[in-house]
Protein backbone atom coordinates (compact mmCIF):
# COMPACT_ATOMS: atom_id res chain seq x y z
CA UNK A 1 0.00 0.00 0.00
CA UNK A 2 1.20 3.51 -0.82
CA UNK A 3 1.67 5.53 2.36
CA UNK A 4 1.50 8.94 0.65
CA UNK A 5 0.61 10.08 -2.85
CA UNK A 6 0.57 13.74 -3.91
CA UNK A 7 -0.47 15.03 -7.34
CA UNK A 8 -0.35 18.60 -8.63
CA UNK A 9 -0.21 20.15 -5.17
CA UNK A 10 -0.18 23.93 -4.96
CA UNK A 11 -0.18 25.91 -1.72
CA UNK A 12 0.93 29.21 -0.27
CA UNK A 13 0.18 31.99 2.16
CA UNK A 14 -2.14 34.78 1.06
CA UNK A 15 -1.10 35.90 -2.40
CA UNK A 16 2.30 34.22 -2.13
CA UNK A 17 2.52 30.86 -3.90
CA UNK A 18 5.01 28.48 -2.29
CA UNK A 19 4.31 25.06 -3.82
CA UNK A 20 3.79 24.77 -7.57
CA UNK A 21 2.33 21.54 -8.93
CA UNK A 22 4.21 19.14 -6.64
CA UNK A 23 4.05 15.37 -7.25
CA UNK A 24 5.40 12.80 -4.77
CA UNK A 25 4.87 9.12 -4.05
CA UNK A 26 6.03 7.42 -0.85
CA UNK A 27 5.53 3.66 -0.62
CA UNK A 28 7.74 2.69 2.31
CA UNK A 29 10.92 3.63 4.15
CA UNK A 30 12.13 7.19 4.64
CA UNK A 31 11.77 9.93 2.02
CA UNK A 32 13.83 13.04 2.69
CA UNK A 33 12.62 16.39 1.37
CA UNK A 34 15.90 18.24 0.89
CA UNK A 35 16.28 21.92 0.11
CA UNK A 36 17.53 25.25 1.34
CA UNK A 37 15.56 27.51 3.69
CA UNK A 38 12.47 29.00 2.11
CA UNK A 39 12.16 26.47 -0.74
CA UNK A 40 8.76 25.17 0.46
CA UNK A 41 9.65 21.87 2.12
CA UNK A 42 8.00 22.67 5.49
CA UNK A 43 4.93 24.06 3.70
CA UNK A 44 4.62 20.71 1.92
CA UNK A 45 4.85 18.83 5.20
CA UNK A 46 2.25 21.09 6.83
CA UNK A 47 -0.09 20.65 3.86
CA UNK A 48 0.11 16.86 4.21
CA UNK A 49 -0.43 17.12 7.98
CA UNK A 50 -3.49 19.33 7.51
CA UNK A 51 -2.07 22.58 8.94
CA UNK A 52 -2.00 24.37 5.54
CA UNK A 53 -4.89 24.23 3.07
CA UNK A 54 -3.71 23.63 -0.52
CA UNK A 55 -5.16 25.66 -3.39
CA UNK A 56 -4.95 22.80 -5.89
CA UNK A 57 -4.01 19.15 -6.17
CA UNK A 58 -4.73 15.96 -4.25
CA UNK A 59 -3.23 14.17 -1.24
CA UNK A 60 -3.86 10.51 -0.41
CA UNK A 61 -2.67 8.97 2.87
CA UNK A 62 -2.60 5.17 3.12
CA UNK A 63 -5.04 4.91 0.23
CA UNK A 64 -7.53 7.46 1.59
CA UNK A 65 -8.10 10.81 -0.11
CA UNK A 66 -7.57 13.55 2.50
CA UNK A 67 -7.35 16.53 0.11
CA UNK A 68 -8.95 16.84 -3.31
CA UNK A 69 -11.92 18.50 -4.91
CA UNK A 70 -14.29 19.56 -2.16
CA UNK A 71 -12.89 17.03 0.30
CA UNK A 72 -10.58 18.10 3.13
CA UNK A 73 -10.12 15.71 6.05
CA UNK A 74 -9.27 17.48 9.35
CA UNK A 75 -5.70 17.03 10.58
CA UNK A 76 -6.71 14.95 13.61
CA UNK A 77 -8.45 12.37 11.39
CA UNK A 78 -5.69 11.79 8.84
CA UNK A 79 -3.96 9.04 10.79
CA UNK A 80 -0.58 10.75 10.54
CA UNK A 81 2.17 10.92 13.15
CA UNK A 82 3.86 14.32 13.35
CA UNK A 83 7.19 15.21 14.98
CA UNK A 84 7.89 18.97 15.00
CA UNK A 85 11.33 20.55 15.02
CA UNK A 86 11.62 20.93 18.78
CA UNK A 87 9.65 17.82 19.76
CA UNK A 88 6.99 19.94 21.52
CA UNK A 89 6.67 17.66 24.54
CA UNK A 90 4.34 18.79 27.32
CA UNK A 91 6.66 19.96 30.12
CA UNK A 92 4.15 19.13 32.89
CA UNK A 93 3.65 15.52 31.75
CA UNK A 94 5.95 12.56 32.32
CA UNK A 95 7.49 10.65 29.45
CA UNK A 96 4.83 7.95 29.73
CA UNK A 97 1.96 10.45 29.75
CA UNK A 98 3.47 12.36 26.83
CA UNK A 99 3.56 9.16 24.79
CA UNK A 100 0.04 8.17 25.90
CA UNK A 101 -1.23 11.56 24.74
CA UNK A 102 -0.61 10.41 21.17
CA UNK A 103 -3.17 7.63 21.55
CA UNK A 104 -6.89 8.02 20.82
CA UNK A 105 -8.71 9.31 23.91
CA UNK A 106 -10.50 6.00 24.50
CA UNK A 107 -7.16 4.14 24.78
CA UNK A 108 -5.36 6.50 27.16
CA UNK A 109 -6.69 5.02 30.42
CA UNK A 110 -5.21 1.62 29.66
CA UNK A 111 -2.16 2.78 27.72
CA UNK A 112 0.61 0.97 29.62
CA UNK A 113 1.33 -1.70 27.00
CA UNK A 114 1.18 0.73 24.07
CA UNK A 115 3.50 3.18 25.84
CA UNK A 116 6.00 0.45 26.70
CA UNK A 117 5.99 -0.78 23.10
CA UNK A 118 6.49 2.72 21.71
CA UNK A 119 9.38 3.45 24.10
CA UNK A 120 11.01 0.14 23.17
CA UNK A 121 10.74 1.02 19.48
CA UNK A 122 12.65 4.27 19.98
CA UNK A 123 15.20 2.62 22.31
CA UNK A 124 14.28 4.59 25.44
CA UNK A 125 15.08 2.95 28.78
CA UNK A 126 11.77 2.01 30.51
CA UNK A 127 13.26 3.51 33.68
CA UNK A 128 12.87 6.96 32.13
CA UNK A 129 9.09 6.62 31.74
CA UNK A 130 8.33 8.68 34.85
CA UNK A 131 10.85 11.42 34.15
CA UNK A 132 9.85 14.82 32.80
CA UNK A 133 11.11 16.36 29.56
CA UNK A 134 13.54 18.74 31.31
CA UNK A 135 15.23 15.69 32.88
CA UNK A 136 16.09 14.24 29.45
CA UNK A 137 18.81 15.02 26.92
CA UNK A 138 17.88 16.62 23.60
CA UNK A 139 18.23 13.31 21.79
CA UNK A 140 16.03 11.53 24.34
CA UNK A 141 13.37 14.22 23.98
CA UNK A 142 13.26 13.74 20.22
CA UNK A 143 12.92 9.98 20.63
CA UNK A 144 10.04 10.47 23.06
CA UNK A 145 8.37 12.79 20.54
CA UNK A 146 8.73 10.04 17.94
CA UNK A 147 7.35 7.46 20.39
CA UNK A 148 4.29 9.68 20.86
CA UNK A 149 3.86 9.85 17.07
CA UNK A 150 4.28 6.07 16.68
CA UNK A 151 2.03 5.02 19.57
CA UNK A 152 -1.20 5.02 17.49
CA UNK A 153 0.56 2.93 14.79
CA UNK A 154 0.17 5.40 11.89
CA UNK A 155 1.02 4.40 8.32
CA UNK A 156 2.84 7.71 7.80
CA UNK A 157 5.07 9.82 10.07
CA UNK A 158 6.11 13.39 9.23
CA UNK A 159 9.36 14.75 10.71
CA UNK A 160 10.08 18.47 10.42
CA UNK A 161 13.87 18.91 10.81
CA UNK A 162 13.75 16.96 14.10
CA UNK A 163 17.52 16.84 14.62
CA UNK A 164 18.50 20.42 13.76
CA UNK A 165 18.88 21.54 17.39
CA UNK A 166 21.18 18.63 18.35
CA UNK A 167 24.96 18.66 18.21
CA UNK A 168 26.65 16.78 15.37
CA UNK A 169 27.43 13.46 17.11
CA UNK A 170 24.05 13.31 18.88
CA UNK A 171 22.26 14.22 15.65
CA UNK A 172 23.80 11.27 13.81
CA UNK A 173 23.12 8.82 16.67
CA UNK A 174 19.53 10.00 17.10
CA UNK A 175 18.89 9.92 13.36
CA UNK A 176 19.97 6.29 13.10
CA UNK A 177 17.82 5.36 16.10
CA UNK A 178 14.79 7.10 14.62
CA UNK A 179 15.18 5.24 11.30
CA UNK A 180 15.50 1.92 13.14
CA UNK A 181 12.31 2.71 15.07
CA UNK A 182 10.38 3.64 11.94
CA UNK A 183 11.42 0.44 10.18
CA UNK A 184 10.59 -1.68 13.23
CA UNK A 185 7.14 -0.07 13.38
CA UNK A 186 6.59 -0.57 9.66
CA UNK A 187 5.80 3.12 9.19
CA UNK A 188 6.77 5.17 6.15
CA UNK A 189 8.20 8.59 6.92
CA UNK A 190 8.75 11.96 5.27
CA UNK A 191 11.74 13.79 6.71
CA UNK A 192 12.22 17.50 5.99
CA UNK A 193 15.85 18.60 6.21
CA UNK A 194 18.35 21.06 4.79
CA UNK A 195 21.26 18.80 5.80
CA UNK A 196 22.59 16.89 2.79
CA UNK A 197 24.51 14.34 4.84
CA UNK A 198 21.40 13.62 6.90
CA UNK A 199 19.25 13.13 3.80
CA UNK A 200 21.74 10.94 1.95
CA UNK A 201 22.61 8.75 4.93
CA UNK A 202 19.14 8.23 6.46
CA UNK A 203 16.72 8.21 3.52
CA UNK A 204 15.71 5.54 1.04
CA UNK A 205 14.48 8.24 -1.34
CA UNK A 206 15.57 11.88 -1.65
CA UNK A 207 13.41 14.62 -3.15
CA UNK A 208 15.40 17.77 -3.95
CA UNK A 209 13.24 20.88 -3.80
CA UNK A 210 14.02 24.31 -5.27
CA UNK A 211 11.49 27.14 -5.50
CA UNK A 212 8.50 25.03 -4.52
CA UNK A 213 9.17 22.29 -7.08
CA UNK A 214 11.00 18.98 -7.08
CA UNK A 215 13.99 18.90 -9.41
CA UNK A 216 14.71 15.22 -8.79
CA UNK A 217 13.18 12.39 -6.75
CA UNK A 218 15.36 9.28 -6.60
CA UNK A 219 17.53 7.04 -4.45
CA UNK A 220 20.35 8.86 -2.60
CA UNK A 221 23.12 7.39 -4.77
CA UNK A 222 21.29 8.34 -7.97
CA UNK A 223 20.70 11.92 -6.81
CA UNK A 224 24.38 12.30 -5.89
CA UNK A 225 26.02 10.48 -8.79
CA UNK A 226 23.63 11.34 -11.63
CA UNK A 227 21.94 14.66 -10.80
CA UNK A 228 19.10 15.51 -13.17
CA UNK A 229 19.72 19.25 -13.13
CA UNK A 230 22.75 21.52 -12.62
CA UNK A 231 21.05 23.01 -9.57
CA UNK A 232 20.91 19.54 -8.02
CA UNK A 233 24.60 19.01 -8.80
CA UNK A 234 25.51 22.37 -7.27
CA UNK A 235 23.45 21.78 -4.13
CA UNK A 236 24.17 18.10 -3.45
CA UNK A 237 27.87 17.82 -2.66
CA UNK A 238 28.60 21.40 -3.72
CA UNK A 239 29.91 20.51 -7.18
CA UNK A 240 31.80 23.23 -9.03
CA UNK A 241 29.93 24.21 -12.21
CA UNK A 242 32.28 25.42 -14.93
CA UNK A 243 31.45 26.84 -18.37
CA UNK A 244 32.81 24.74 -21.20
CA UNK A 245 31.74 22.56 -24.08
CA UNK A 246 31.05 19.00 -25.09
CA UNK A 247 33.21 18.01 -28.04
CA UNK A 248 32.17 15.95 -31.03
CA UNK A 249 34.22 13.10 -29.53
CA UNK A 250 31.97 13.12 -26.43
CA UNK A 251 34.45 14.71 -24.02
CA UNK A 252 34.14 17.80 -21.83
CA UNK A 253 36.44 20.76 -22.24
CA UNK A 254 36.73 23.55 -19.64
CA UNK A 255 39.29 25.45 -17.57
CA UNK A 256 40.30 22.18 -15.90
CA UNK A 257 41.29 20.62 -19.23
CA UNK A 258 39.94 17.94 -21.54
CA UNK A 259 37.87 15.59 -19.35
CA UNK A 260 35.98 12.31 -19.78
CA UNK A 261 32.20 12.54 -19.39
CA UNK A 262 30.08 10.20 -17.32
CA UNK A 263 28.10 7.89 -19.57
CA UNK A 264 24.34 8.33 -19.40
CA UNK A 265 21.20 7.10 -21.12
CA UNK A 266 20.82 10.56 -22.72
CA UNK A 267 24.31 11.82 -23.62
CA UNK A 268 24.78 15.59 -23.75
CA UNK A 269 24.98 16.72 -27.39
CA UNK A 270 28.08 18.58 -28.62
CA UNK A 271 28.08 22.30 -27.92
CA UNK A 272 28.27 24.79 -25.02
CA UNK A 273 27.75 23.16 -21.63
CA UNK A 274 28.29 23.44 -17.92
CA UNK A 275 30.52 20.78 -16.41
CA UNK A 276 29.89 19.61 -12.84
CA UNK A 277 33.05 18.58 -10.97
CA UNK A 278 32.69 17.35 -7.40
CA UNK A 279 35.13 18.45 -4.72
CA UNK A 280 36.36 14.89 -4.07
CA UNK A 281 37.31 14.60 -7.77
CA UNK A 282 39.83 17.44 -7.50
CA UNK A 283 43.36 16.65 -6.31
CA UNK A 284 45.54 19.55 -5.24
CA UNK A 285 49.32 19.31 -5.50
CA UNK A 286 52.17 21.68 -4.70
CA UNK A 287 53.05 23.92 -7.66
CA UNK A 288 56.44 22.22 -8.06
CA UNK A 289 55.01 18.68 -8.10
CA UNK A 290 54.69 16.72 -11.30
CA UNK A 291 50.96 16.30 -11.94
CA UNK A 292 50.14 15.22 -15.50
CA UNK A 293 46.99 16.83 -16.85
CA UNK A 294 46.90 19.44 -14.10
CA UNK A 295 46.24 23.18 -14.33
CA UNK A 296 47.64 25.96 -12.18
CA UNK A 297 45.81 27.94 -9.55
CA UNK A 298 46.03 29.93 -6.32
CA UNK A 299 44.52 28.91 -2.97
CA UNK A 300 41.99 31.51 -1.85
CA UNK A 301 40.91 30.04 1.49
CA UNK A 302 40.95 26.82 3.50
CA UNK A 303 38.32 25.29 5.81
CA UNK A 304 39.92 22.67 8.07
CA UNK A 305 37.66 19.91 9.46
CA UNK A 306 40.21 17.65 11.13
CA UNK A 307 39.77 14.56 8.96
CA UNK A 308 40.12 16.65 5.80
CA UNK A 309 39.87 20.19 4.50
CA UNK A 310 37.95 22.12 1.86
CA UNK A 311 40.08 24.35 -0.35
CA UNK A 312 38.83 27.06 -2.67
CA UNK A 313 41.15 27.58 -5.62
CA UNK A 314 41.14 30.29 -8.29
CA UNK A 315 42.33 28.82 -11.58
CA UNK A 316 44.55 30.69 -14.01
CA UNK A 317 41.47 31.26 -16.17
CA UNK A 318 39.73 33.09 -13.30
CA UNK A 319 37.15 30.41 -12.46
CA UNK A 320 36.94 29.11 -8.90
CA UNK A 321 36.65 25.48 -7.82
CA UNK A 322 36.33 23.72 -4.48
CA UNK A 323 38.45 20.69 -3.62
CA UNK A 324 38.69 18.38 -0.62
CA UNK A 325 42.11 17.26 0.50
CA UNK A 326 43.46 15.00 3.28
CA UNK A 327 44.33 16.67 6.57
CA UNK A 328 48.05 15.94 6.18
CA UNK A 329 48.42 17.83 2.89
CA UNK A 330 46.62 21.13 3.38
CA UNK A 331 48.10 24.17 1.58
CA UNK A 332 47.83 27.72 2.90
CA UNK A 333 45.91 30.66 1.41
CA UNK A 334 48.04 32.30 -1.25
CA UNK A 335 49.93 29.11 -2.17
CA UNK A 336 50.35 28.29 -5.84
CA UNK A 337 49.07 24.78 -6.59
CA UNK A 338 48.34 22.37 -9.42
CA UNK A 339 44.82 20.95 -9.74
CA UNK A 340 43.97 17.70 -11.52
CA UNK A 341 40.60 16.00 -12.06
CA UNK A 342 40.17 12.32 -11.20
CA UNK A 343 37.34 10.39 -12.86
CA UNK A 344 34.60 11.46 -15.25
CA UNK A 345 32.43 14.54 -14.90
CA UNK A 346 28.80 15.42 -15.70
CA UNK A 347 27.79 17.81 -18.48
CA UNK A 348 24.62 19.88 -18.75
CA UNK A 349 23.73 21.75 -21.96
CA UNK A 350 24.30 25.46 -21.42
CA UNK A 351 21.09 27.35 -20.72
CA UNK A 352 18.82 24.31 -20.81
CA UNK A 353 18.06 22.55 -17.52
CA UNK A 354 16.72 19.03 -17.30
CA UNK A 355 13.43 20.41 -16.01
CA UNK A 356 13.06 22.56 -19.13
CA UNK A 357 13.82 19.61 -21.42
CA UNK A 358 11.88 16.83 -19.73
CA UNK A 359 9.47 18.49 -17.27
CA UNK A 360 9.61 18.12 -13.48
CA UNK A 361 11.33 14.97 -12.23
CA UNK A 362 8.91 12.18 -11.41
CA UNK A 363 9.27 9.94 -8.37
CA UNK A 364 10.97 6.64 -8.89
Amino acid sequence: MTALEIHGLAAGYGRTTVLQGVDLRVTSGVTAILGSSGCGKTTLLRAVAGFVEPTAGTIDVAGTRVVGGSRTVPARRRGIGYVPQEGALFPHLSVARNVAFGLPRAQRRDAGAAVATALELVEIDPGLAERYPHELSGGQQQRVALARALAPRPALVLLDEPFSSLDASLREETGRAVVRALRAAGAAAVLVTHDQGEALSLADQVAVMVGGQFLQVAAPAEVYLTPADPRVAGFIGHASLLPGEVTAEGRGRCALGDLPLRSAASPTPPGPARLAVRSEQLQVHAAAAEAPGSVGGEVLDVSFFGHDATIRVRLASGEQVTARTPADSVPRPGDRVRVVVVGDVIAFPEGVSDVARNGPARPS
